[in-house]
């Protein structure tokens, strides 16, 4: 193949002076292309007619020429480059960094003139190991500092924040560093729990790394449901809630004195008396170390329709009527046989003896006992009941005996 000096004198002069042509071929911006990754150069008008020459170059190194019957592609581009005498195009692929620059392509058509153009290439390492590290110990509400890092490689032309997927914008409480790689909060609230997200980016990838955040508070807001009023024999539930992160957990007291019960409920399964009175609910944040406290007044009447006492009221009124009754009987008992005597005489001894003891023991008398009359009415003899005998009973001054009774038949009514 014959090429003209001509010919290739206007193309060493393209090489040489291309940069100072008007640029009549248009590209549709800059391209951007991955590290290992392929870019294609193309003009956005291309010559409609023939063309007698053309070539890329980048910088001042000559990558391709084409004639009308032949291409020559570089050396240095060799099983790098491909080109397309029908549109133009150049396509770079296995990129490196240092392919990053102005890449110029000159015309030359058949019907005469020249057209030149420029395009940008710029050439990036592709984002990668993204991460997010936050604090490692507990955070609590009003009292701890958060701060959030991030890093990664690859080209990182910019960070953006998130937080539950809405964009993150810095506060009172919330600062970017001066490279957007971070993030600080403080003091932390409630309302920075949730997850955080961080993109790196660059034209040709992106990466995003996620990190919770937990901000621990409470317990507060402590609420029991119940029945204030019920009656006796049923069922009684207490429900007992609070305001924590993480769950608070729960105890309970009755007037005072600590239960057993440590669930959020507190059942009775069949309310007696003994139930009424203030149970407390306490709940507990292990995290915060923070306790809150609600009380709930229960009151048991009697009176339900279909209801009835425990077994254990039950049985306790039952002794106690049992042993008023046999209090009250015994009483009875005493005073009828104190009382209902049928006979009794008060006799004094005769006149001498008597004188001589009423000078002695002037206080003593007895009483002439001949029959006792039951409760029932009934009459009791005492001795044979053909016999008539006197019995005698002593009769006490003041509590205190003076004498004993005379001997039994020392006065026999015959």
């Amino acid at each position: 193949m014959m090429v003209s000096h001509g010919l290739y004198g206007t193309l060493w002069m393209l090489s040489c002076f291309g940069l100072f042509l008007s640029e009549d071929l248009q590209f549709s911006g800059p391209a951007n292309g991955a590290v290992g990754g392929s870019v294609v150069f193309a003009p956005d008008n291309p010559p409609s007619t023939s063309n007698d020459a053309v070539q890329w170059h980048f910088g001042t190194a000559i990558i391709v020429t084409a004639l009308s019957d032949s291409t020559t592609i570089a050396s240095a581009y060799r099983d790098r480059v491909s080109f397309d005498k029908n549109t133009l195009a150049l396509e770079l692929w296995n990129l490196t960094l240092n392919d990053s620059g102005i890449y110029r392509l000159t015309v030359l058509p058949s019907a005469g003139g020249q057209l030149t153009g420029e395009t940008l290439l710029q050439v990036l390492e592709n984002i990668t190991n993204v991460r997010l590290i936050g604090p490692e110990e507990s955070l609590i509400e009003g009292e701890s500092s958060a701060n959030i890092s991030s890093e990664g490689t690859g080209s990182i032309t910019s960070v953006q924040w998130m937080k539950d997927n809405s964009p993150l914008s810095p506060s009172n409480s919330i600062i970017f560093s001066s490279d957007n790689r971070s993030v600080s909060i403080s003091p932390v609230q409630r309302s920075d729990s949730g997850e955080y997200q961080c993109t790196y980016r660059n034209p040709v990838s992106s990466e995003t790394a996620t990190l919770n955040l937990t901000i621990n508070y409470g317990p507060e807001d402590v609420s029991i449901k119940g029945e204030d009023v019920v009656d006796l024999g049923v069922r009684v539930s207490l429900s007992c809630s609070a305001n924590s992160e993480p769950a608070a957990s729960f105890n309970w007291k009755i007037n005072g004195t600590d239960t057993d019960v440590t669930t959020d409920t507190f059942i009775i399964d069949e309310t007696d008396f003994t139930h009424s009175g203030d149970y407390i609910c306490t709940a507990w944040n292990s995290v915060t170390k923070r306790s809150a406290s609600q009380k709930h007044a229960l009151l048991v009447k009697g009176g339900r329709g279909g209801g009835g006492l425990s077994s254990g009221a039950i049985a306790g009124i039952v002794i106690g009527v049992l042993v008023a009754v046999a209090g009250i009987c015994g009483l009875i008992v005493y005073l009828t046989k104190t009382k209902k005597i049928s006979k009794i005489n008060l006799r004094q001894n005769g006149p001498a003896r008597g004188a001589a003891q009423s000078r002695q023991e002037p206080d003593l008398n007895y009483a002439d006992i001949s029959h006792f009359q039951k409760a029932g009415g009934e009459r009791v003899n005492l001795g044979n009941k053909s016999e008539f005998s006197t019995e005698y009973a002593e009769v006490k001054h003041g509590g205190k005996s003076r004498a004993p009774p005379p001997p039994y038949g020392s006065q026999v009514r015959k």
